[in-house]
């Protein structure tokens, strides 16, 4: 018998004999705290996200493609990975050199890429988070954890949701989650922090408002 098959039994005899009323119970969790309009939310979202040293950006769908490439130009990227569904259009005006997301990649090759761009499945305003979910605007897991520069493009209002419930419930637990708040960060013993220890040292958010200009690719 393991030692987890031990403790619970344990558990199991221990509430055997328990009144009903005793029993454990599902405990009935706020699905949000408080009502916010739209806008509040994705302002909300925008807060959080700087909170937890994001970097925000704002603007219409049509203005997307030039500041994508205002992000790279700035960071001096000269390399990009691209998600296999990410539209065409966003790195349209982008003068660095498309690295496609391909499942033979090396961590080293990722690792010299400047910068990946993503979309995203869905953004919770009331902590900040950004959650993909492998989806082909997203691609893998691992070129948003190696890469030293991250850009999420997050659709609002549709992409942003007020909490943490409201999230799961469009999302597949059979995917591959990333839960992102921020950038990549940890603390030591004296609360000194230092970026860039297991994902990108800096992550931009892009918050984009308007319809798509083309056909975002469905689901994997």
């Amino acid at each position: 018998m393991s030692s987890r098959e031990r403790i619970l039994g344990r558990v199991r005899r221990a509430l055997a004999d328990a009144p009903a009323d005793d029993r454990p119970v599902a405990r009935d969790y706020l699905r949000e705290h408080g009502e916010r309009s739209t806008a509040r939310t994705v302002e909300l979202l925008a807060e959080n996200l700087a909170d937890y040293r994001a970097i925000v950006h704002r603007c219409a769908d049509g203005e997307l493609p030039a500041l994508l490439a205002g992000l790279l130009s700035a960071r001096g990227s000269r390399s990009v990975v691209v998600p296999p569904g990410l539209p065409a259009e966003w790195l349209a005006a982008a003068g660095a050199t498309l690295v496609p997301d391909r499942a033979e990649s090396t961590p080293r090759e990722l690792d010299e890429v400047g910068s990946v761009v993503t979309g995203c499945a869905v953004a919770v305003a009331e902590t900040g988070t950004i959650v993909l979910d492998g989806s082909p605007d997203q691609g893998r897991r691992r070129i948003t954890l190696v890469p030293d520069h991250h850009i999420c493009v997050v659709r609002v209002p549709d992409q942003v949701v007020s909490s943490v419930p409201l999230a799961l419930e469009r999302l597949d637990p059979a995917r591959p989650l990333t839960w992102i708040s921020g950038p990549s960060a940890t603390s030591d013993i004296e609360l000194d922090r230092v970026e860039g220890v297991h994902g990108p040292r800096t992550l931009e958010v892009v918050l984009v408002e308007g319809q798509p200009s083309g056909n975002v690719s469905a689901r994997a």
